[in-house]
């Protein structure tokens, strides 16, 4: 792979890590703009004619990486589908993280991890400390015990050049009750989100990046939502846009959901993909299509 394609790109010349946001652009751009998701839960398992267990697991998340892991920008392997078989499955999972970057994707561990003090500088550790097995390029993080909880991760990922996707506007139809409440001040709490993940995107774009490292989750299926809780989506960083495919949303939503911000989007795609394994070439062949969708939607 040449250093052009590379998102896992050399350090600084100061030596510093390069954030995650300027390794994700030019994946996107290199690439294009789409994240797959590895959720290897008992129904597709079952549709690949694997069995429900750690071999088939291995076997699910293997096929998928040799698939892919050269081709799409980001892999979003879903954490709880491997820690349901316990220790043998996060075993897997850490291969499955460290074969997909040494394959040139980058991994965004889906995990939204949300605590407080120490709590969430080990949880912070376990993915975004370049020295832990499960170390990824980012992190989904969960804002609602206050976005000055997720500190030590936002330290963490800054230091090491990992990124964060913190749930804002996420397209469960429940979280509408918590993410459009309004606070005393007359914002939502997702436009509160979304106003500190920009702050945090103004420093890296300050010194040059060409997108903050600190993204937000925003649902494809949101339609208007975002304007209607009055959240800004031009956050100066990447926003994660799950509901492609299986949840009804299509790559030609985008531009109605996200406006100007569109071109920072990375739209999430599962089963709209992995139905189509166990087949590599087959696998290949739908997330090119939906990629190009994606670039054609976009443009």
């Amino acid at each position: 792979m040449s250093a052009a394609n590379d998102p896992h790109a050399p350090q600084q010349a100061d030596g510093a890590p390069e954030p995650f946001g300027s390794r994700l652009r030019r994946a996107m751009d290199a690439r294009g703009p789409l994240c797959v998701g590895i959720d290897p839960h008992a129904a597709l398992l079952a549709d690949w004619g694997l069995a429900d267990d750690v071999a088939g697991l291995e076997r699910f998340s293997r096929t998928v990486v040799e698939a892919l892991a050269g081709q799409v920008a980001v892999l979003k392997p879903q954490s709880a589908f491997f820690e349901r078989f316990g220790s043998r499955g996060v075993a897997v999972l850490e291969r499955t993280v460290a074969e997909a970057r040494a394959a040139g994707a980058l991994v965004l561990m889906d995990a939204k991890r949300g605590d407080i003090g120490s709590t969430m500088a080990a949880y912070a550790a376990a993915y975004l400390d370049p020295a832990s097995p499960l170390f990824s390029d980012a992190l989904t993080v969960s804002p609602y015990l206050g976005f000055g909880s997720l500190a030590p991760a936002v330290e963490l990922a800054r230091a090491s050049g990992s990124g964060l996707f913190v749930l804002a506007l996420t397209s469960n139809p429940e979280g509408a009750e918590v993410q459009h409440a309004l606070r005393a001040d007359g914002r939502s709490v997702a436009a509160t989100v979304l106003g500190h993940l920009a702050e945090q995107n103004a420093v890296e774009r300050a010194a040059g990046a060409p997108l903050g490292s600190f993204g937000a989750v925003v649902g494809a299926t949101l339609g208007d939502a975002a304007t209607a809780a009055g959240a800004p989506l031009a956050i100066d960083g990447p926003l994660l846009a799950p509901g492609i495919g299986a949840q009804g949303a299509t790559p030609a939503d985008l531009p109605a959901v996200f406006g100007a911000a569109v071109g920072n989007v990375v739209p999430s795609v599962s089963r709209g993909v992995l139905r189509h394994g166990p087949d590599a070439a087959a696998l290949r062949a739908a997330a090119a299509q939906i990629a190009d969708e994606v670039r054609a939607a976009v443009k």
